[in-house]
C-alpha cells in the first residue's frame, strides 16, 4: 500500500503508535477484501469437506437405528477431538487466551447449532431440515453484508442463487414424506443455519491472520467444546456406545474422516476461499449423498440428481476466486476503505518527521556575488578553473590569496605572524609572503585598474 505524500500541520511529532492505530482503525476485515491466493487448493479443501460432511448423512441415518443421536454426537466429536491431540500432543501447548476463546466461541457456534438441528428433526421432514440447513448458504452473504458491510461481486451472487436452487431440486422437488412440518421445529432449524453461517464467518475473519492463525489448535478446540456440549445432553439417560464392530467401523468414519478430517480441511481450506464462496461449496453435500446413495445404497438416478447436481456444480465455478486475484486485492469498497487509510497514515508519518523549532531566516537585503566582470579577461580568470562545479564562484584559498595581494599593494600593516589562520587551516602571513613574491604586473591583468589604486 503506497502511502499520499501529505504533509502534516501539527507541530508536535506523533508517536509510533499513532501510525498504527491509524492503519488497524481503517483496515477491513481479510473475508471482506482479501481474494484467496491459492484458490484451487482452498476449493479442493473444501470439496473435501463437503464429500466427508455427505458422506455422513447416510450413515448415521443408518446408526442412530441403534444409537440415540445425541450419544452418537458425543462420541463422534470427543474421538475426534482425542484423535488430532493423539497425533499432535504439544499442539495446546503456549496458546494465548484469544486462542482459546476462539475456539470455544466457535465450538459453541457449532454445538448448538447441530444439537439444536438434531433436536427439530423429529419434528420434520428430513427433506425440509435438510432444505433449512442448506439455507445458511443464503444466510452467509446477508449476515456478511450487514455485520462487517462485506458486499460478495455479482458472480458470487449469481452462485448463490443457482446453490439454493439446486438444494431445491435436491430436497424440496424430490418429495416430501407424509410428515407434519412443525413451525417451531423449522425455526429452529433455520437458527440452526445462522449458527452455521456465523462460523463461517467468524473462521474466515480468524483465518485472515495469514501465519499466525493456529489452525490446529482451534480445530481441536472445537471439536472438545462440541463433544462436551453435546455430551450434556447425553449424559441424561447414559452413554450407549455401539455393540458390534461394523457399528464401530462407522463410528470411526464419522469421527476421523467426517469431523477430525473435515474440521481440520476447513479451517486451512477458508484460508485460501472467502466465507461466502466457501459456503457455497460446502452446500454441495447433496450430490455427495446422491452419489453414495446411488454407489452403496443402489438408488436410481433421477432428473432431480441431474439438475440438482448440475446447478450446484455452475454454482461453485461461479463462486470460485480467480486465479490471478492476489491476497490483499480489495474491490471496489475496499480500494476507498484502503485509500482513506493511507491518507491518515500518510498524516500520522508527516507529524513524525522532526521540526525545527528555530527556523533559519535570512537577513533581508541581496545576497552578496563576486561580479564575473571582476577580471579583465573573463576566460583567464583563475577561478573559473578552480570554481565549484555549477557556480561561478572562486574557492576561498584564491579569494585570501588575492586579497593578501591587494592588502599588500596598499602597503596597508598586517597582523601578527600566525595570529590569523585561513579557514583552509594555511597561516595568514605564509601567504601574505607569498604574495610579496608575485608581481605586479600579473596583479594588474588580474583586476581593474580602478580597483588596484
Amino acid at each position: 500500500m503506497r502511502l499520499l505524500p501529505l504533509s502534516g500541520t501539527g507541530t508536535s511529532p506523533a508517536s509510533p503508535r499513532a501510525l498504527a492505530d491509524a492503519l488497524s482503525s481503517g483496515m477491513l476485515s481479510s473475508m471482506a477484501v482479501v481474494p484467496a491466493p491459492r484458490p484451487l487448493l482452498g476449493a479442493v479443501l473444501l470439496l473435501f469437506v463437503s464429500a466427508a460432511w455427505g458422506s455422513a448423512f447416510p450413515l448415521m441415518k443408518d446408526l442412530i437405528l441403534r444409537l440415540p443421536v445425541e450419544d452418537l454426537l458425543a462420541e463422534r466429536y470427543l474421538i475426534a477431538a482425542v484423535t488430532l491431540l493423539l497425533i499432535r500432543p504439544g499442539c495446546l501447548r503456549r496458546l494465548s487466551r484469544r486462542t482459546w476463546i476462539n475456539g470455544v466461541v466457535l465450538g459453541l457456534l457449532f454445538g448448538v447449532g447441530q444439537t439444536a438441528q438434531a433436536l427439530a428433526l423429529h419434528s420434520l421432514p428430513s427433506a425440509v431440515s435438510g432444505f433449512a440447513v442448506g439455507c445458511s448458504v443464503l444466510i452467509t452473504p446477508v449476515m456478511a453484508l450487514v455485520m462487517f458491510r462485506s458486499r460478495a461481486p455479482r458472480r458470487v451472487w449469481a452462485g448463490v442463487v443457482l446453490a439454493m436452487a439446486g438444494m431445491t431440486v435436491f430436497t424440496l422437488l424430490r418429495g416430501i414424506e407424509d410428515h407434519e412440518v412443525s413451525l417451531l421445529a423449522l425455526g429452529v432449524t433455520l437458527s440452526a443455519a445462522a449458527l452455521y453461517s456465523g462460523h463461517t464467518l467468524m473462521l474466515a475473519q480468524l483465518s485472515g491472520t495469514g501465519e499466525r492463525f493456529p489452525a490446529y489448535a482451534l480445530t481441536v478446540i472445537q471439536l472438545f467444546t462440541i463433544g462436551m456440549l453435546t455430551g450434556v445432553f447425553a449424559l441424561r439417560g447414559g452413554i450407549t456406545l455401539p455393540s458390534s464392530l461394523p457399528d464401530w467401523v462407522i463410528l470411526a468414519h464419522l469421527a476421523v474422516v467426517s469431523c477430525a478430517l473435515g474440521f481440520l480441511a476447513r479451517s486451512y481450506g477458508q484460508k485460501h476461499v472467502p466465507a461466502v464462496p466457501s459456503a457455497i461449496m460446502m452446500s454441495s453435500q447433496p450430490i455427495w449423498v446422491a452419489a453414495i446413495a446411488v454407489i452403496w445404497f443402489n438408488e436410481q438416478v433421477g432428473w432431480s440428481m441431474v439438475t440438482g447436481g448440475g446447478l450446484m456444480a455452475v454454482a461453485m465455478l461461479l463462486a470460485l476466486p480467480e486465479r490471478g486475484a492476489a491476497k490483499g486485492t480489495p474491490d471496489r469498497s475496499g480500494r476507498r476503505d484502503l485509500l482513506a487509510v493511507s491518507r491518515r497514515a500518510a498524516l500520522v508519518l508527516a507529524d513524525l518527521r522532526i521540526k525545527r523549532e528555530d527556523r533559519l531566516r535570512f537577513e533581508a537585503g541581496p545576497a552578496p556575488f563576486i561580479a564575473k566582470s571582476a577580471c579583465r579577461d573573463v576566460e583567464a580568470c583563475p577561478w573559473n578553473a578552480h570554481a565549484l562545479k555549477g557556480g561561478g564562484e572562486p574557492s576561498l584559498e584564491r579569494l585570501i590569496g588575492r586579497a593578501t595581494a591587494i592588502v599588500r599593494a596598499k602597503k596597508l600593516p598586517g597582523p601578527g605572524c600566525c595570529q590569523s589562520v585561513t579557514l583552509v587551516g594555511r597561516c595568514l602571513c605564509a601567504l601574505m609572503e607569498e604574495s610579496e613574491q608575485t608581481r605586479v604586473a600579473a596583479v594588474e591583468h588580474w583586476f581593474r585598474s580602478q580597483q588596484a589604486e
